[in-house]
């Protein structure tokens, strides 16, 4: 079973679902895939300490300060591959970003395989269920395009301006990731 509990944040509702002792859970308002990780109903306690923890590492990134990953205990749901794509993505720092394409050779390195494809690495990236925690939106094009975030582009660029992200980066005209 799993709690939830909600926080306004300057990007919108977000709601938080744990296990107790864990963040499992971390979706914006309206977001692709909200909530899809979770088996059964949530029930909303705002009480638990993971949560309280939670809103304070928020409040403070959302203050422009860097608060640590590790300071709130991590638990997302999901497969292997996914796993160690999540795991890859708490190693990009604050303010920077890194591309598909460099996420999946090194997921390839790491698996003992030649190549691995940037679109299974974009899947990964795309159903992060630990949203801003876990930064899938310091995840861009291989040529800067910010090809998408289940949150929409507009708060993708929100994240990385209130982050100063100095990166070239530009949304494209057309695509299917917009």
């Amino acid at each position: 079973m799993y709690c939830s509990s909600k926080y306004d944040s300057p990007v919108g509702r977000i709601t938080l679902a744990g296990d107790g002792d864990s963040l499992s859970g971390l979706w914006i308002e309206s977001q692709k895939y909200f909530g899809d990780t979770m088996s059964g109903e949530m029930i909303e306690d705002d009480g638990l300490p993971i949560f309280n923890r939670t809103k304070k590492w928020l409040d403070r990134y959302f203050a422009g300060k860097k608060p640590e990953i590790s300071e709130v205990r991590l638990a997302p749901v999901g497969g292997e591959f996914r796993q160690t794509v999540w795991r890859l993505l708490c190693d990009i720092p604050y303010g920077e970003v890194t591309t598909y394409g460099a996420i999946a050779r090194h997921v390839a390195a790491l698996m003992g395989k030649k190549t691995m494809s940037s679109q299974a690495v974009g899947g990964a990236v795309g159903h992060n269920p630990i949203s801003i925690i876990i930064p899938c939106h310091r995840v861009i094009g291989t040529n800067g395009s910010l090809t998408g975030y289940a949150g929409g582009l507009t708060l993708k660029i929100k994240l990385l301006e209130l982050e100063g992200c100095t990166a070239d980066f530009f949304v494209p005209k057309k695509g299917t990731a917009l």
